[in-house]
C-alpha cells in the first residue's frame, strides 16, 4: 500500500521517456489476483495465471526478449485472495507459493539454482499445512529466508512462521508457537513485519471475529529484534502466541467501528518512530483517517481527515472492492510527513506536521522526479468495467532501471463466479523504464 498514490500520479502523468514494453502471454482477466515479478540480474522471473488460469512462471535473461515459460500443476478458481509470490534463497533456488485460500499448502522449489523449469511441488514442515492463506516470503536480519502464512480461516486462525536452511534444503518452525493466535475465536490480520530505522521489526494488525469484514476490531502492535522474541512498544516482553488479551492495543476500535484489515498501514516519522495510519468512524458516524504514534504516555491517535457526511459501510465476506485506500506516512524532513489517500470523493496527499500529525493548511507535498512508465493509462480491452492492475518488482533491478508487470482485469466479485459474457484473456506485459536520478 505504501506509495500507492505516488504510483497512481506517475502513471497518470507518464513523463518518462524510453519506456519498453515486452509481451509475456495472454492471462485470465475475469477477476483480479496478484502476480509477482522478481529481478535478479542477469535473470528475471514472472509468476502469474495464464489464459486457462494455470499457474505459470516465465523466465528470461535481461539482455533477451524471449521468455521461457513453465506451467505448474495448480489452477486458479474464482478467488481474488489467491495471489502468487516467489523469492530466491541465498543458494539461488527459486521458491514459489500461492493459489491458496483455506486450502492445503501450494509450494514449489526449484531443484536447480535460477531454473524455473526445475520447480517441484513440495511440503514445508508437513504440519498445519491444510488450511493455508496469505503466503509471505521475507528475510530476517541475517538473511535467512522466512515464510509466514495463516493456518485457519477468517475469524479463526493463527499466524505461523517457518525458516529455511539452505544447506539442509529443509524448512522448520521459526517459532515453537504461532506468533498470533485467535484461540479459535478470531484471527489477526497482520502486516508483513517491517524493518524500521531503529533496526527492529515492527508489525501492526487488527483482530476479526468472523468472515464478515465489519467484525474487525482492536488495532494492535508489536516489535522484535529478530522475529523470534517480541515486545510491546515499551519493551515489555510478549508471551507467544500473542492474543487479544496479551497483545498491545493501539486503539480499541469495536466491531462495526469502521476498522478494516486492508487499511492499517505502518510508516515512520523523521525520528524513526512508528506511525500507524488507519480509519474508523468518528462520534458522528463519519469515516475518518487517523494516525497513531507511541508517545511518552502511551499511544496517541490523531484524527487527520475532516470529512463531513461521508461513511463507507462495508460488510460481508470475500474480496471486497475498497472504496477507501490510505498509505503509510513518509518522512520528508523539516518536521514534515506526507500521507496519501483516496476515498469516494477524491484523492490527494496530506502534508502533516510531525509534532501534531495534523495536516498543514496549504502545504504541498515535495515534487517527485516524474520518473515513471509512459502510456499505461489507456486500456486495450474494450470489455466494460476493465481496470489496469500492476505488480512492482520484488527483486533487485540493475542500477538506474525499473520494471513492473501490467495487465487488465475486471474488479473483485466477492470471490464468486461471474455469469454471462466474460472478457477475453489480455496480454500480460513487462514494462521497463530508466530511473531518473
Amino acid at each position: 500500500m505504501k506509495n500507492f498514490l505516488w504510483a497512481w500520479v506517475l502513471l497518470g502523468v507518464a513523463q518518462a521517456a524510453d519506456t519498453i514494453k515486452l509481451d509475456l502471454e495472454p492471462v485470465w482477466s475475469a477477476h483480479p489476483v496478484g502476480f509477482c515479478l522478481l529481478t535478479h540480474p542477469p535473470h528475471q522471473f514472472a509468476a502469474y495465471y495464464d489464459a486457462q488460469r494455470r499457474m505459470s512462471v516465465a523466465q528470461r535473461t535481461l539482455n533477451s526478449t524471449n521468455w521461457t515459460i513453465t506451467k505448474l500443476p495448480s489452477t486458479l478458481g474464482w478467488d481474488s485472495h489467491n495471489y502468487v509470490t516467489m523469492v530466491l534463497d541465498r543458494a539461488g533456488h527459486l521458491h514459489l507459493s500461492g493459489n491458496m485460500h483455506c486450502v492445503p499448502l501450494v509450494y514449489f522449489r526449484s531443484a536447480k539454482p535460477l531454473d524455473a523449469a526445475s520447480l517441484q511441488k513440495l511440503p514445508m514442515t508437513g504440519d498445519r499445512e491444510q488450511r493455508v492463506t496469505y503466503p509471505v516470503f521475507l528475510r530476517d536480519k541475517t538473511g535467512r529466508l522466512i515464510f509466514r502464512y495463516r493456518d485457519g480461516r477468517s475469524g479463526s486462525g493463527d499466524d505461523l512462521y517457518n525458516v529455511y536452511d539452505e544447506k539442509a534444503g529443509k524448512w522448520s518452525r521459526l517459532l515453537a508457537t504461532p506468533l498470533m493466535s485467535g484461540l479459535g475465536k478470531m484471527n489477526a490480520y497482520a502486516s508483513v513485519p517491517r524493518l524500521g530505522p531503529d533496526g527492529r521489526f515492527h508489525v501492526v494488525w487488527v483482530w476479526r471475529n468472523t468472515p464478515d469484514c465489519a467484525s474487525n476490531h482492536d488495532l494492535s502492535y508489536a516489535r522484535s529484534d529478530d522475529l523470534v522474541t517480541w515486545t510491546d512498544s515499551a519493551g515489555k516482553p510478549l508471551a507467544l502466541p500473542i492474543t487479544l488479551q496479551t497483545g498491545e492495543i493501539v486503539d480499541p476500535v469495536p466491531p462495526k467501528g469502521g476498522l478494516i484489515n486492508v487499511n492499517r498501514e505502518l510508516g515512520f516519522d523523521n525520528a524513526g518512530r512508528p506511525v500507524i495510519t488507519y480509519h474508523k468512524y468518528d462520534q458522528n458516524g463519519d469515516l475518518q483517517i487517523y494516525a497513531a504514534r507511541r508517545e511518552a504516555a502511551g499511544w496517541k491517535s490523531v484524527q487527520v481527515s475532516d470529512w463531513t457526511g461521508y461513511r463507507w459501510v462495508f460488510s460481508g465476506g470475500g474480496s471486497i472492492i475498497g472504496e477507501v485506500h490510505i498509505g503509510a506516512v513518509e518522512p520528508v524532513g523539516a518536521g514534515r510527513l506526507t500521507l496519501g489517500y483516496r476515498y469516494g470523493r477524491g484523492a490527494g496527499v496530506w502534508v502533516l506536521d510531525e509534532a501534531t500529525l495534523k495536516p498543514i493548511p496549504g502545504a504541498k507535498p515535495p515534487s517527485r522526479d516524474g520518473s515513471g512508465p509512459r502510456g499505461l493509462g489507456k486500456l486495450d480491452s474494450p470489455f466494460p468495467g476493465m481496470q489496469r492492475k500492476n505488480a512492482g518488482d520484488s527483486g533487485t533491478p540493475p542500477p538506474g532501471q525499473r520494471y513492473m508487470l501490467t495487465w487488465e482485469t475486471l474488479p473483485a466479485n466477492r470471490d464468486r463466479p461471474r455469469t454471462g459474457p466474460l472478457p477475453e484473456p489480455v496480454m500480460l506485459r513487462l514494462v521497463s523504464w530508466p530511473e531518473k536520478r
